[in-house]
């Protein structure tokens, strides 16, 4: 199939291109920015999802349409509220419109599980709203759609704005991490591998004018997940829990009472959590240090 995917650059995005391709679709990435992993078999097309000309020339043609654009980061999206409308909702709109406009097989949209409670703040609202012009494009224009509801996404490709990229980057340059909540968080991560590899399923044709939950199943406090990160690199952390109730972030679970609900899909093979921030550290530790590279499991240094 011929599928084109707005925010193809970005950490989620990406990895979606990359198991497409794969799969053996024709996929073109359109986004502000050339995709630092473009593959030879993928067209890239630098344009914004809020530029009418561009969204309609990046939908033309396509089965598929995937939306991963706009702000995806919850701090991000509270100090930038305005943005975060037009991002997001306008541009999904947009997409939208052009995707009726041309015929369009479906629409594939990028939500959030919090969606389903009050947490999240401006991200929450705006993914909301996203999902009622969705829903309501399928039952005027019989646009068919698919909402897939991403949990706490975690692994390569990914900067600072991600919760574990962050936790690690702070252990390994400074020994402390700071968290915006309490030690009793529960979250359950999901590696970027296993939610992409689980995304391709959603191209059959019975997730079509579905909901569908890709979360982990390995649900752990965030008070455990710093005890893990400091026995993997064998030194004492020093935690700084904000309690802020004010972030945006949920404290046990991101749901609250709805009359709709989704489907939840998890792979069958899946990247261990321990394992996966193992990898985190790798990279990350390698990034910090470009004077360092492996030799026989070793890091060992460049300089004579």
């Amino acid at each position: 199939m011929k599928i084109t995917v707005f925010g193809g650059s970005g950490f989620l995005g990406s990895h979606i291109c990359d198991k497409l391709s794969g799969a053996g679709h024709d996929v073109t990435i359109v986004d502000v920015r050339p995709s630092p992993w473009l593959r030879d078999d993928q067209t890239m097309l630098v344009g914004s999802i809020l530029d009418e000309d561009c969204v309609r020339t990046a939908v033309q043609g396509a089965d598929m349409v995937f939306n991963y654009a706009g702000i995806a980061d919850i701090g991000e999206a509270n100090s930038r509220p305005v943005d975060t409308a037009r991002l997001n909702v306008v541009g999904n709109v947009m997409a939208l419109e052009a995707c009726r406009q041309a015929g369009t097989r479906r629409y594939i949209f990028a939500s959030s599980l919090y969606v389903y409670g009050k947490s999240g703040g401006f991200y929450r609202c705006s993914k909301q709203a996203c999902e009622i012009y969705i829903e309501n494009y399928q039952a005027m224009h019989g646009l068919p759609y698919t909402i897939l509801r991403y949990g706490s996404l975690y692994g390569p490709r990914a900067d600072t704005r991600n919760a574990i990229h962050r936790f690690v980057h702070e252990a390994l340059t400074s020994g402390s991490i700071t968290y915006y909540g309490a030690p009793t968080a529960l979250r359950e991560y999901v590696h970027v591998d296993d939610a992409s590899s689980a995304t391709l399923q959603i191209l059959e044709p019975e997730f079509a004018n579905q909901n569908i939950i890709i979360s982990g199943n390995q649900p752990m406090r965030v008070g455990d997940l710093f005890t893990m990160i400091g026995e993997m690199l064998g030194k004492e952390l020093q935690i700084n829990y904000q309690n802020d109730p004010n972030s945006g972030h949920y404290q046990v679970t991101p749901y609250a009472f709805m009359p709709k609900m989704g489907r939840k899909l998890v792979p069958p093979l899946t990247v261990d959590l321990g394992q996966g921030i193992l990898r985190i550290m790798e990279e990350e530790h390698r990034r910090i240090h470009p004077e360092l590279q492996s030799e026989g499991g070793y890091l060992v240094s460049t300089d004579d």
